[in-house]
């Protein structure tokens, strides 16, 4: 088998240019002995190098034409390649310790990879990689920005993301229509959030389910529409001016006034 061909439906764009992919393995050198499970390795652009490294590697592959190409072209991956759907995975079967996730992934399972990663956030002390730029963008968004997110604020209330490089469109076969950046998420010191977990994920859900509007108006369907809550100066605030530290305070607020427990 000469190559794979790319696929509209799983949405595959097989990066083309060694030093981006070069580039993305070298995010991993700080962890040089905590296994690796890359993501979606199509043809092996990325691996290569991981396993140049002599990275403990296990890769996951929803393409039934990738296996055989990988396991023709990659013997170091004997016994190491899972055919399967990584957010169908229950990942505490293959790791009962830390591990760090890797990828040029999908772009169109992106954001829901990063969420199931928060999920084995105390396994998974790294996870780096290539997204879509537009997402890439959200998760390392600051407070303040225009792209500061859902997905900004539950990434970045376990994990330090750093922005690293911008990817052209012209190094992919087939070309996306978007840009592509690689960046790296490392896990915080935080090992439990200063309130109700579950709650938090709600309430910052459900601010920005209305972020053009203050936290008074966009609270509505969590605290009524007549709460005394709202008097605190941070419901005078739309979500994008919040930090995870404020989105915990939002969140032991709002517990406290919960109309449930009046």
């Amino acid at each position: 088998m000469a190559t794979v061909k790319p696929k509209k439906f799983l949405g595959q764009h097989f990066l083309k240019d060694l030093s981006v992919a070069r580039r993305i393995a070298d995010t991993l050198d700080y962890f040089q002995h905590t296994p690796v499970l890359e993501i979606g390795p199509g043809m092996g652009v990325l691996t290569q190098y991981l396993i140049e490294k002599g990275k403990d590697l296990t890769v996951i592959e929803l393409d039934r034409e990738s296996v055989p190409y990988l396991q023709t072209h990659y013997p170091a991956l004997s016994g190491r390649i899972i055919e399967g759907d990584f957010l169908k995975l229950d990942l505490h079967t293959l790791y009962t310790d830390q591990f760090c996730v890797i990828g040029n992934y999908p772009y169109n399972i992106s954001s829901q990879i990063l969420f199931k990663v928060l999920d084995y956030k105390n396994n998974i002390p790294c996870c780096s990689g290539m997204f879509q730029k537009e997402v890439a963008e959200r998760v390392a968004a600051k407070p303040g920005s225009k792209t500061y997110g859902i997905i900004s604020v539950l990434m970045q209330a376990w994990y330090n993301v750093e922005y690293l490089f911008t990817v052209d469109e012209n190094v992919f076969n087939p070309p996306p229509k978007v840009k592509s950046a690689v960046i790296k998420l490392t896990r915080n010191q935080t090992e439990k959030l200063n309130c109700d977990e579950r709650l938090f994920k709600t309430v910052v859900k459900t601010s920005f389910n209305q972020r053009r509007k203050t936290l008074r108006n966009s609270m509505k369907p969590l605290l009524g529409k007549d709460n005394e809550v709202y008097k605190e100066p941070v419901f005078d605030k739309r979500p994008e001016q919040l930090s995870v530290a404020d989105f915990e305070m939002l969140t032991r607020l709002t517990q406290k006034y919960l109309p449930i427990n009046k």
